[in-house]
């Protein structure tokens, strides 16, 4: 039942068992499943529970919890099977043999390494040790060309690496010595988690790290008020915006009407490209020296949007009886903020997550209210130029 309900479930269940019950429970998981159980229970709960655990379990997962949050270190499953370079098949099978007590079998290869520091040196698959003879030695039949990841790296690294080369499992190494490795089973997760944290981060939210019906309303108020609050104080200057080119509104008050059509499309435009760009930034696609290729792609996409949009706002403009002067200020207007919104939103992203902070934070309501202020500015702008009254 642990190993199949949300990880929140689990640590309800164990806040009201006493920590010798708890620790006999977890102790029928994987380590790496026990120790991402042991990570959400508050740490008085959490040293109980392995003051009760034995010796040497004990040992490993705290070993495991000593790796930073959502690194590969902190995912990886360290009872790995392992041979030595040295070993001839019929050893190798052996050493196999005696590990499968106390570690899985889910790869479909065995790692290989050298002596005496336990560094990773290459990978044999059981196929190739069932089929050589028994007296060849593992360093002549292993493949060096080893897929790994650092212990301390994020762990969407590893997910990424191994659904790119097509691994059952990828090795976790440190400073070149074999701690451990992720299966499959565990990328799954990894990708589900960081999928949907990044959808949460798009809508302008931190992510609830429980499951939407466990989530409080005092849980939803803390994930979501300092977005807001940031949002709200960054939208402020698009009234600052309506303040300074009051005497254009007052002028031509038939400029109101097109504000929000103009700001809605911008931010649409803004939103539509960043959650494009950062899917593929996410799935590895899209690196910082691929920005002018991005912004080239985007812009000229922009050109055929702005062209088609600037087309509908021509004539809904005339179709309200607004004048002429006032279409041709909404259709440029559409045309420049459709192409601003294009550029700003295909090099932020890939700016952001350079500086080192999540991408995700960009789209969405961000994205938005930075368009919304600059987008006013150039509809103004271009309205005092083409409307002779406000020239």
């Amino acid at each position: 039942l642990f190993d199949s309900i949300d990880t929140s479930s689990v640590v309800t269940v164990l806040s009201v068992l006493s920590p010798t019950v708890g620790a006999g429970l977890l102790d029928s998981l994987d380590h790496d499943r026990s120790a991402e159980i042991l990570r959400r229970l508050p740490a008085d709960e959490r040293r109980d529970v392995l003051d009760r655990t034995g010796a040497v379990r004990s040992a490993t997962l705290r070993g495991l919890l000593a790796w930073p949050d959502d690194s590969a270190g902190s995912r990886m499953d360290p009872t790995v099977v392992s041979v030595t370079q040295t070993m001839s098949v019929a050893e190798a099978v052996d050493a196999i043999r005696d590990q499968a007590r106390t570690a899985t079998l889910d790869n479909d290869e065995v790692l290989v390494t050298a002596l005496p520091d336990h560094r990773l040196v290459g990978v044999v698959s059981y196929l190739d040790l069932v089929l050589a003879e028994p007296g060849v030695v593992i360093g002549d039949l292993m493949d060096t060309d080893v897929v790994s990841v650092g212990a301390l790296a994020d762990q969407e690294v590893a997910a990424r690496l191994l659904t790119e080369h097509d691994l059952s499992g990828i090795p976790v190494v440190h400073e070149g010595e074999l701690v451990g490795v992720i299966s499959v089973e565990d990328v799954v997760d990894i990708l589900d988690q960081e999928m949907t944290e990044d959808a949460e981060r798009q809508g302008g939210s931190s992510p609830l790290e429980v499951p939407y019906l466990r989530a409080s309303p005092l849980r939803l108020f803390r994930k979501r008020i300092t977005w807001l609050l940031m949002l709200f104080l960054a939208a402020m200057y698009t009234g600052t915006v309506m303040e300074h080119f009051e005497s254009e509104l007052e002028g031509v008050v038939a400029l109101m009407f097109f504000v929000p059509l103009l700001i809605g499309t911008g931010g649409n435009t803004g939103t539509q490209i960043t959650t494009t760009l950062i899917r593929a930034m996410a799935m590895g696609q899209v690196r910082m020296r691929d920005m002018l290729r991005v912004v080239r792609k985007e812009m000229a996409t922009g050109v055929l949007i702005a062209a088609t949009v600037a087309s509908v706002a021509w004539v809904r403009a005339l179709v309200q009886g607004v004048g002429t002067d006032v279409a041709l200020t909404v259709s440029l207007s559409v045309v420049a903020i459709v192409l601003w919104t294009s550029l700003v939103a295909s090099v932020l992203p890939l700016v952001i997550k350079k500086v080192g902070i999540d991408p995700a934070v960009v789209s969405g309501p961000l994205i938005t209210t930075v368009i919304d202020g600059t987008g006013l500015i150039i509809y103004f702008s271009i309205a005092r130029v083409v409307i002779d009254q406000l020239g």
